[in-house]
């Protein structure tokens, strides 16, 4: 349907990756007014996939995959599904290996033989890698076996670990998520942690024409990938890559919001460089620009973890310095209070004004590392500051600086989400500021800023902090909007599959987009969020290609949600990959540069030389992060012993 001229694959190549990619990019023509839906009204397709039968708890949004197996999207068998395959094909085989059961399939431009697929793990389709999916093969087109969703764990002989085989994460068990042998070791031994929140599958319209998922403003994932290659010169490992918080690292130009709405959404879509056939389809979402003179007062509660493990000198010294940095750009109006935690929880600081920063710095002067960690009752008390210094109508915020390697103390570990969901629904927001290699706990400081309605970020050097605590305070802690839902229904005259790129961990299920009790994302002032999708599209696309709807709840203590919606037409199409904009290149280079890293078996075939090709041609001037990305590419490309260099286009 496209040509692809971006770089030449060979034809083996071409065979196996074979389909179209889109990225959210030209203006989405926005329908004539907001509505404010109704939580009672569900769409009428969700009634039948409730499993009415048997009590489901409600997931919140960084559950991950949780939330789709509920509604029987991924992980099924064929008995459990309650779809006949054909002889030779395996429970979810993938979306190839089940369109139209072989026959001719639109969009792909010959016939697919399901059985083959069936022993193949599923060429394109639900990771290829799930149950009854793992690939007996020596890779081929089931991706080596290396399954990572729930079932068999690599079976073959490439596995998600490259060169490595094994049976899932006991080297001998079925495997949780189907990880190598060697893959589960190297997790077990390793001094930081992270959660694999899996790969998202593709998905045929037919089946489910529905997207949702939580708004996703971190960054936290994409500063760790670069202190890691620049500082520890190593690559990330695969389960520390949330490829959207790559994507939205990076600014990229968008409308403001007109007739008094939050939300802008602009959609740009051109053929994949990554799989011919595939189109790629960029959605984003974008906020007013910061305005300083509207902005409201903030009370912020500063709890700072000071145990042993913060003694190094990317922990504590640096997590001070960003401190300071945050202080000297706040106003009159503006509190600042200091709690620590270590072996005990104590009060450095009560609300105090910044117009008294000498104190403020006195109090920051005292902080030192040592001991044990108790992080419940550090929360506990931040949470008390907080009380005291909230004000109706301002940003009430704690901020955590931690490397997340904490004990919670007496209180248990659901509880005290519980406990900071609580405080957010009254309008006290929590967001987390990781530091340090060593002993950083990743999931942990992100299950607390998800339930905080916060952001998590993470801070590599100075000039990070001054990023998040100058440049960009105000988009990093002046909220505009709570528990932003996006959910994208895909038109089957147009679109015959797709698949979301990243957000693995923010999926919510399609009949908890108007249930406000579900927990989502926040999105800052000034903040835009872009979402990829990689679609299969039909020969001859009909009408628009999709309708994004945006749920969300204003600032402050809990209150109904208001939703608008937004119509893609067929006019963000690009026929080439040239000319799409350069903004639009750099968001899927930054996908690409993390489907990499973090081993995605839908690009199996892309090498981190072809994604610096993408990356030289779409560095945008004046934007230091475009030119940071690139060399990063180029550095990781020497750890991998590919030395070669690409000149920016």
């Amino acid at each position: 349907m496209y040509s692809v001229s971006f770089f030449q694959m060979s034809r083996s190549r071409l065979l196996f990756l074979g389909v179209p990619m889109i990225v959210f990019g030209v203006l989405g023509c926005a329908d004539p007014a907001p509505e404010e839906a109704a939580s009672q009204n569900p769409d009428a397709h969700e009634g039948q996939r409730t499993q009415a039968d048997k009590p489901v708890r409600v997931p919140d949004a960084g559950e991950g995959a949780k939330a789709k197996r509920e509604e029987g999207r991924v992980g099924r068998s064929p008995m459990e599904s309650g779809r006949a395959y054909p002889a030779g094909a395996a429970g979810n085989t993938g979306v190839l290996g089940r369109l139209r059961d072989g026959v001719k399939m639109d969009g792909f431009g010959g016939a697919v033989d399901a059985g083959m697929l069936g022993g193949t793990g599923g060429m394109i389709g639900a990771k290829g890698t799930q149950i009854g999916s793992g690939g007996l093969g020596s890779r081929g087109s089931g991706f080596g076996g290396g399954g990572t969703v729930e079932g068999l764990g690599g079976l073959g002989t490439a596995g998600l670990a490259s060169g490595a085989s094994g049976y899932g994460s006991g080297g001998g068990n079925f495997g949780a998520k189907g990880m190598s042998s060697s893959r589960a070791a190297h997790l077990r031994n390793s001094p930081a942690q992270f959660t694999d929140h899996g790969v998202n599958p593709m998905h045929l319209v037919s089946d489910d024409k529905m997207s949702t998922f939580g708004a996703d403003v971190d960054t936290a994932s994409y500063t760790f990938m670069r202190n890691r290659i620049q500082m520890a010169h190593a690559l990330p490992r695969p389960e520390s890559v949330r490829v959207e918080e790559y994507v939205n690292y990076f600014p990229y130009p968008m409308p403001d919001p007109s007739n008094g709405q939050v939300f802008s959404v602009k959609a740009e879509a051109a053929p994949s460089p990554w799989t011919p056939q595939r189109t790629i389809l960029r959605i984003g979402v974008n906020t007013a620009k910061p305005d300083p003179s509207k902005r409201k007062p903030m009370a912020l509660t500063f709890l700072v973890d000071t145990s042993g493990s913060m003694k190094s000198r990317e922990k504590l010294p640096l997590a001070l310095e960003s401190l300071r940095t945050l202080v000297s750009n706040l106003g009159p109006e503006d509190t600042v209070a200091l709690a620590t935690y270590a072996g005990y929880s104590k009060i450095l600081l009560p609300p105090t004004s910044t117009t008294q920063s000498d104190r403020i710095y006195s109090a920051l002067a005292e902080l030192n590392a040592g001991g044990s960690t108790a992080m419940g009752s550090g929360i506990n008390m931040a949470y008390e500051l907080a009380d005291k210094a909230y004000r109706k109508g301002i940003e009430n915020r704690v901020i955590i600086l931690s490397d997340g390697d904490a004990n919670v103390g007496p209180v248990s570990h659901e509880a005290l989400l519980d406990q900071i969901q609580k405080y957010a629904g009254r309008g006290i927001t929590l967001s987390t500021i990781g530091f340090g290699r060593t002993k950083y706990r990743d999931t942990l400081m992100e299950q607390l800023a998800n339930k905080g309605d916060g952001n998590s970020y993470y801070i590599d050097s100075p000039k990070e902090a001054g990023r998040v605590f100058g440049a960009k305070l105000l988009s990093t802690l002046q909220s505009v909007a709570r528990d932003v839902k996006l959910q994208v229904e895909f038109h089957e005259d147009a679109v015959l599959s797709y698949r979301l790129i990243g957000y693995e961990n923010r999926d919510i299920a399609d009949k908890d987009f108007r249930n406000d009790a579900v927990d989502a994302g926040e999105v800052g002032m000034g903040h835009s969020v872009t979402a990829l999708y990689e679609l299969v599209m039909r020969d001859n696309p009909k009408g628009k290609l999709a309708t994004v709807r945006i749920r969300s709840k204003k600032p402050g203590p809990d209150r109904p949600a208001t939703e608008v919606k937004f119509s893609v037409p067929e006019s963000v199409m690009r026929s080439e990959w040239a000319d799409a904009s350069r903004s639009y290149r750099m968001a899927l280079g930054a996908a690409s540069f993390a489907e990499v890293l973090r081993r995605s078996p839908h690009v199996s075939e892309l090498t981190l030389a072809d994604v610096e090709k993408m990356v030289a041609g779409s560095v945008r001037k004046g934007i230091g992060e475009d030119r940071e990305l690139l060399s990063l590419i180029q550095t990781a490309r020497a750890l991998q012993g590919d030395s070669g260099v690409v000149s920016i286009r």
